[in-house]
């Protein structure tokens, strides 16, 4: 089969290799559409701690199943299914206190490949985060399940609301698929990009108002009457816009840090504006299988309609050409088609 694998920063290699073998457990799936992410372009500009290299590339992925091994009941040959890349191991410390986002086996056992013709969907994964897909819904859109689980992750919990103003800063795939949820859930949402295409593109999906980071200060003093946003999602991984986004948020408000900064990378906050100002500042980090079936149930349903962040579709011997236009901020999300 055709896999795609990222052999350093900046280089994808085109290679044939053998189609893996379920075991008990497993599945095999022919992937019908997978989709770039942030994160795979992280990986490929820079390198990534968790995507070894030289390796298999891409985690967002819907398909087929086409061979599957003993015990599994659940799905059959010729089930179309959506998936995420990994599950929790239900076993360690941290799953025992029903953390399961944190497991500590999480990342080692999760299935990277999806930019291949074929991948091998392991047995917890099965077990817990892969669904058949509704007639209605695309491949494409079906592949959407993970990243809109580690948003889904990040807010659902937060009681966000009608009468509450929400601010994005970040109008990349991220940033536009916290803006779907968040609009979803009533509220008013500000977006802030530095791409005035992303930003047209926020303003299609609902956005009540999108302004260049320059005009951040004035722009959420006066949609927020003055006193702060009520939730900030932080989307872009940039420690000096950690520390910015306490500024933006009033007091009891909620910051969210979703983008991941460099690995060592330090940011400091006035103590007496979390303090005083009874700041909740929160990290956030992948999905539970709890998300992912909330997901799954947004996605079905088409509460969350993520089509207009496809840029475009290519297939797999194009992905090249796809990371190049991503590269020069062409462009949102890209759908390859093995």
């Amino acid at each position: 089969m055709l896999s795609a694998i990222l052999s350093r920063p900046g280089e994808i290699e085109l290679r044939e290799v053998a189609i893996p073998e379920p075991s008990q457990g497993e599945l095999l799936v022919e992937v019908k559409s997978s989709l770039t992410c942030g994160t795979d372009l992280k990986a490929f500009l820079r390198g990534h701690a968790l995507i070894p290299m030289p390796g298999p590339f891409g985690h967002e992925f819907s398909g087929v199943v086409v061979e599957k091994g003993k015990s599994v009941s659940k799905f059959k040959v010729g089930d179309a299914v959506m998936a995420v890349h990994s599950a929790p191991c239900l076993e360690c410390a941290y799953c025992k206190k029903k953390l399961f986002n944190l497991c500590e086996n999480i990342m080692a056992s999760k299935v990277l490949g999806a930019f291949s013709e074929y991948i091998l969907v392991p047995k917890h994964v099965v077990k817990q985060n892969v669904f058949k897909k509704p007639k209605g819904l695309t491949f494409a859109e079906a592949a959407f399940l993970e990243p809109l689980s580690c948003v889904v992750h990040g807010m659902e919990n937060l009681r966000i609301g009608k009468e509450d103003t929400v601010f994005i800063i970040g109008a990349g795939p991220i940033g536009l698929l916290h803006l779907l949820l968040a609009k979803a859930k009533g509220a008013r949402v500000m977006i802030t990009g530095l791409e005035e295409e992303r930003l047209k593109t926020a303003k299609k999906l609902g956005a009540d108002l999108v302004f260049d980071p320059s005009q951040t200060i004035k722009s959420v003093r006066d949609f927020t009457g003055g006193i702060g946003a009520d939730y900030i999602f932080e989307c872009t991984g940039q420690p000096d816009i950690w520390e910015a986004a306490v500024e933006y948020v009033r007091r009891g408000g909620t910051v969210v840090l979703f983008g991941g900064c460099k690995s060592g990378a330090i940011v400091r906050f006035k103590a007496e504006r979390l303090h005083y100002d009874e700041i909740d500042l929160r990290g956030t980090f992948h999905f539970t299988p709890q998300d992912v079936a909330k997901a799954y149930g947004l996605l079905k349903d088409r509460k969350i309609d993520a089509r207009k962040l496809i840029s475009g579709t290519y297939p797999l011997c194009e992905i090249k050409e796809v990371f190049a236009r991503l590269v020069k901020g062409d462009g949102i999300k890209y759908a390859l088609t093995p």
